[in-house]
């Protein structure tokens, strides 16, 4: 598969998310780790301890940016002193793509704190690829969107969600953060088959994945990064890597976060499923 300025990470294994619990045993262990994704949220700082600790951990380790308020999908355009601080980020870590949800979350600069689907439409693919793409100009990096997991749909859809992804990055020329755990989970909550998703959107546009664990209950699924990937979701992984071929992922752990090591165990298991796969922490 020809590589893009998408999906040409190849170098690029298996990643963690850098979460506080295990800033000492990184610090003082120095485990080998292909790289780790941050919340850019968390260190859009002048100073303080995060940004000590993210020094600390450029030295050693690549860092990618992910983040969670960007709200690509709101009437909005992107707030400037939002991308100001985030461009400042992005020149501190180097980060060689950014990544945040396709979700809308605030009106009249009011924020939910929260990522909420989107209606699937003409309209919305208009609104929002306009606000991917400034947001790209404005970083010079690129850009992946993630496909959030939902519970519940819009009457007014006038396309699937596969659909609806693959429209905005064709026109916003950017990228896409494939989470296999989101689409797994919202099948289940909307009754769609999950490998048409993978099968319909534009692989070579692929530039990170994201494996996590979810919750079952008894009218719906909730995506809830507590536990280890279970084995429908490492199942769609590998369906995915077959298609996109070689692609940075990372494990998502966010609650009751156990210890590194577990953590850390978890994802490698991710590298049976990637292609010549030689991960520098396997």
């Amino acid at each position: 598969m020809p590589a893009n300025r998408f999906n040409a990470f190849t170098e690029y294994g298996i990643g963690l998310g850098l979460r506080i619990p295990h800033y000492a045993h990184i610090l003082e262990k120095k485990p080998l780790v292909d790289w780790f994704e941050i919340i850019s949220e968390n260190y859009m700082l002048e100073a303080g301890r995060p940004l000590h600790i993210l020094d600390q951990i450029l030295e050693q380790y690549r860092v990618v940016q992910h983040g969670v308020s960007m709200y690509f999908g709101n009437a909005s355009r992107p707030n400037r002193d939002h991308l100001r601080k985030l461009k400042r980020l992005t020149k501190r870590t180097q980060t060689p793509w950014i990544s945040d949800h396709l979700c809308w979350g605030s009106v009249d600069d009011r924020y939910t704190h929260d990522l909420l689907p989107m209606p699937y439409t003409w309209e919305a693919v208009e609104t929002t690829s306009r606000n991917i793409r400034e947001v790209q100009d404005f970083l010079e990096i690129p850009v992946a969107v993630e496909n959030v997991s939902s519970y519940v749909e819009f009457h007014v859809s006038e396309m699937t969600e596969w659909e609806f992804l693959g429209e905005v990055v064709e026109r916003a020329d950017c990228g896409i953060l494939l989470d296999v755990n989101n689409i797994y989970v919202s099948s289940k909550n909307h009754g769609f088959d999950p490998y048409e998703y993978l099968d319909a959107v534009p692989h070579d546009r692929v530039a990170q994945m994201h494996i996590a664990g979810h919750t079952k209950f008894e009218r719906y699924i909730l995506d809830t990064h507590d536990h280890p990937v279970l084995d429908p979701v490492w199942k769609m992984y590998a369906h995915a890597t077959k298609l996109t071929g070689r692609t940075a992922t990372l494990l998502e752990w966010d609650d009751r976060i156990p210890s590194f090591d577990e953590v850390h165990r978890e994802a490698l298991k991710a590298n049976k499923f990637l292609p010549h796969a030689k991960s520098l922490a396997a």
